[in-house]
């Protein structure tokens, strides 16, 4: 078996399998925007619960556009996220026969975490961060001077700022993927993400910061769990390596050579001991 397609292309039938492969991408992005325009309302309607748990029970639109362009943002962006394993795929069909095999098990795994991560990403953003965010942002609401200040959210203004948390932290949620293919790339090594703690903290607080509201709580919610997720790539650089070590030494162990029922071998001299006359 051989360990790798060694099958030589020009370079014109490489372009027709890109082509190929971005069709079905393509193809599968617009079947799926299709199916969930259809249900775009219901999807819509289960990213304002978090705004309607922060106690805020209307959303208005001020443009005579602005309903429609915003359900066919909520079908995009759900067409996006369904349609992600079908272009993974395509992805990997594509890359996978330049491979060798010890590059596509390596590879593998993290086309496999991915989505996982940024699956556990967005669920954190939707359950955790975005109702305490939601609810110190309109805190601010109430009598200033006599004036009542009242939130009223716009639709389209509501879902930018879904889509940049579910994104946001999506993508932060990646940090352990991105640290071990840099590791395993040979541009870091465990040894320099350990000693570099302090500019993983420093760099989880600017993120944090970022991505949130202005509050330390806030802050705290994304940054506590970042700094988690890069002491987990730790761990999972630092269990890569035992296992690879211990495989290394399970298949180059000493090969024992078996004992043989005959005696020593016969000494120079025939077997005899002292001069070289008879016994």
């Amino acid at each position: 078996m051989k360990d790798i397609d060694d099958t030589k292309q020009p370079l014109l039938e490489h372009l027709i399998e890109l082509r190929r492969r971005l069709l079905w991408c393509l193809a599968t992005l617009i079947l799926a925007f299709f199916v969930c325009f259809h249900y775009a309302h219901e999807i819509f309607a289960v990213l304002v619960q978090p705004l309607v748990h922060a106690g805020q029970g209307k959303l208005i639109y001020t443009d005579v556009f602005e309903a429609f362009f915003t359900q066919v943002k909520v079908a995009l962006f759900a067409a996006l996220m369904v349609s992600f394993p079908v272009i993974a795929i395509q992805l990997w069909r594509f890359v996978a026969p330049g491979l060798y095999v010890k590059e596509k098990n390596a590879f593998l795994p993290f086309l496999v975490a991915t989505p996982v991560f940024f699956a556990a990403g967005a669920c954190f953003a939707y359950f955790v961060a975005m109702p305490w965010a939601l609810r110190f942002l309109l805190s601010y609401q109430g009598n200033v001077g006599g004036v009542q200040q009242e939130a009223l959210p716009g639709v389209g203004n509501y879902l930018n700022f879904v889509t940049h948390f579910l994104f946001g932290f999506g993508a932060a949620f990646l940090l352990p993927i991105l640290l071990m293919i840099l590791e395993r790339a040979g541009i870091v090594t465990r040894e320099q993400l350990a000693r570099s703690r302090r500019y993983a903290i420093v760099a989880a607080a600017v993120v944090a910061g970022v991505l949130t509201p202005p509050d330390a709580l806030s802050m705290m919610m994304l940054m506590v769990p970042l700094y988690g997720l890069y002491e987990f790539a730790l761990l999972a650089i630092r269990i890569t390596h035992w296992r690879a070590a211990r495989k290394a030494a399970r298949s180059g162990s000493i090969v024992r050579v078996p004992q043989t029922e005959e005696g020593p071998e016969t000494p120079p001299g025939g077997g005899r001991v002292g001069g070289s006359g008879p016994i």
